[in-house]
Formats: C-alpha cells, sequence, structure tokens
C-alpha cells in the first residue's frame, strides 16, 4: 500500500511502517534539518515546505497517511493552548488533504495529554472530523516500555482510521510485551565520548550535587532546578526536543568514563532507529537533539503498522470466503 507522511520529522513513523511492509512514496516536512536527515535515509520524494502551501493536486493518490502532527500545542511541556496555538490548528490541513484525497487508512500520533486537553473538547474536534468523513476510529495510549521493548517512560496516543468498516472490526492495537532490553543495550557506559557529553566541576555548577548522588549506572538521573532525581524504574525519562539545550528534562548518567547526558546518536538509539540509520556528520547537535526527542518510538509504530497489515489481510480473506460460499 501507498503511504503519504505528513510533518514526517527525520521519518520515524516513516521507517516503523516500511519495517511492516509498507511503501513511502511522498513526504512533507517543514524544518529543513530534519528534512536533511530525512533525506540521508529515504529516496521517496520530500517536499520541504510549510503544509499550508502544499496543494492537494499536487501529491500523488496514496492509500495510507502517516501524520505525527505538531504536539506543543498540546504537551505538558508546552503551553498546552490547543487549537488557540498556530501548531494545533495544523490538523485542520492534514483535514484538507484526507477529506480531497480519501486514503483508506489513516495513523496519527500525539503527546498522551491531546485526550485530556480542553476537557476533552480537542481530542472531540479531531474524532468528529475523521468521523464526519466517513472514516471509523479506534484510539490507544501506548507506552514505549510496555509496548516497544524500549526502556524509555514514553507515552503516546496513536489513532488509526479505517474507510472500510471491515478492516476497522478487524483491527486492534498490539499487545504488551515484557520489556527485556535495558538502558545498556541502548547507551555505551565504558567507551570515553567527547569532552562536550561530561559534567565537570568546571562546566557545572551543580557538579557537587551531581557526584554526591549519581552512583547507579543502571538508570538515568535528571537534574530537577534544585535537586537531583533518580528514576527509580531504571527507565530514561521521555526525551524532549529541547535537550540540547541543557536544563532539568535531560537525561543524565553515570558510565565508567565521568557522569554525562547522552550523545544524539545514543538518543536515537534509544527511540528505537536501526544503528544504520544515517545521522549527518556536519549538523549541530541541538538540531540532532530536536529531532530524536521530536520523533517518535519506531518499534511501537512498527507493531502497530503490522496490525493494521494483518487486519487487511483478514478482512480480504473474510470476503473471499464470502465469495467462495
Amino acid at each position: 500500500m501507498k503511504v503519504a507522511s505528513f510533518f514526517a520529522g527525520v521519518g520515524g513513523i516513516d521507517v516503523g511502517f516500511e519495517k511492516a511492509g509498507f511503501k513511502v512514496i511522498w513526504a512533507n516536512e517543514y524544518d529543513k534539518h530534519a528534512a536533511s536527515t530525512y533525506k540521508l535515509n529515504f529516496n521517496n520524494e520530500l517536499i520541504v515546505d510549510d503544509i499550508k502551501n502544499v496543494n492537494t493536486n499536487d501529491i500523488p493518490d496514496f492509500d495510507v497517511m502517516l501524520a505525527g502532527f505538531p504536539c506543543q500545542a498540546f504537551s505538558v511541556a508546552g503551553y498546552r493552548k490547543g487549537f488557540e496555538d498556530e501548531r494545533g490548528n495544523l490538523f485542520f490541513e492534514l483535514e484538507r488533504v484526507f477529506k480531497e484525497k480519501k486514503p483508506q487508512i489513516i495513523f496519527l500520533e500525539n503527546v498522551k495529554n491531546l485526550v485530556g486537553h480542553d476537557n476533552g473538547n480537542t481530542f472531540r474536534v479531531i474524532l468528529d472530523s475523521l468521523k464526519s468523513a466517513g472514516y471509523h476510529v479506534k484510539k490507544e495510549v501506548l507506552n514505549a516500555c510496555d509496548y516497544g521493548n524500549l526502556p524509555q517512560n514514553r507515552e503516546r496516543i496513536y489513532i488509526v482510521a479505517f474507510l472500510d468498516e471491515k478492516v476497522y472490526k478487524e483491527f486492534e492495537f498490539p499487545e504488551p510485551i515484557e520489556l527485556t532490553h535495558t538502558l545498556r543495550d541502548y547507551i555505551d557506559y565504558d567507551i570515553k565520548q567527547d569532552d562536550k557529553y561530561y559534567y565537570t566541576a568546571d562546566n557545572c555548577g551543580f557538579y557537587d550535587e551531581l557526584k554526591d548522588k549519581v552512583k547507579n549506572p543502571d538508570t538515568t538521573y535528571q537534574w530537577r532546578r534544585v535537586y537531583v532525581r533518580e528514576n527509580k524504574s531504571n527507565l530514561c525519562p521521555t526525551l524532549t526536543a529541547n535537550m540540547g539545550t541543557g536544563g532539568h528534562n535531560v537525561p543524565i548518567i553515570y558510565s565508567s568514563t565521568g557522569i554525562r547526558k547522552f550523545t544524539p546518536r545514543e538518543c536515537f538509539n534509544i527511540m528505537g532507529f536501526d544503528k544504520d540509520y544515517k545521522l549527518p556528520s556536519n549538523m549541530a547537535n541541538t538540531h540532532l537533539y530536536k529531532q530524536a526527542g521530536n520523533s517518535v518510538v519506531v518499534p511501537v509504530i512498527e507493531r502497530i503498522a503490522k496490525e493494521i497489515k494483518n487486519a487487511i489481510e483478514r478482512a480480504r480473506t473474510s470476503y473471499v470466503r464470502k465469495m467462495v460460499v
């Protein structure tokens, strides 16, 4: 099935769907830095422009719409203005496209807080928009550590909408799976990294607190403005787009080479990107951290995409069986 990807970022959703057997033929991304990373890893057409400038007549026909539309307007870490924020209003650009192009399936991803934003009114508008366009909708909040076998605490709302009611009835979100991976599967605790990733007395005003508290190599820590917080669950906290700017959201680890933050590559690792996923060598780390934090947990996407594919196949099999009878 042919896929078009909107707000594609670095292609995390696209990777998950291609791993499940779908084919991305077209994508749109506004951020030129994210687009550069995308181009290193995909050969399909990529339109680098504001979605508002994209004419639906210029988009090739496709079967599946993918969109991790901007979440800052709904995020707990953001201002939570919803549709009052221009970024929140970008959902209606998606509505413009799917009402005209009528893809068979729509896949949307966003922050968990979208569900409860404005007492549920924002989410209700989105669901009503899909239903009024003829789609049958299923939605679920899934955590990366429960559904992606990744040691990151990252809850996201996933919305899957189907034009074909038979496929809709066959689709179910994946079941939780055991978390068998640890931080050491994604973070290199023993190889010395560049000095810029380490906290020292010379570059960190709260180094004494870190030195006193950061001693467990099997989990992550965070500086919470006035104290050090240890993540007792041995999970990485949700990676955010502002990790490259410092602050209290940055995961900190105790490695054999010192107290440090993740490298950009390690952030992509813990989002579930394969080790052969390419990162631009000449791009500033602030952009790479932002791209990782804005992306998706690839294994969760892949599992949902496989369930979509299975639902399609079951619906077709059922139809053929009825025709034979």
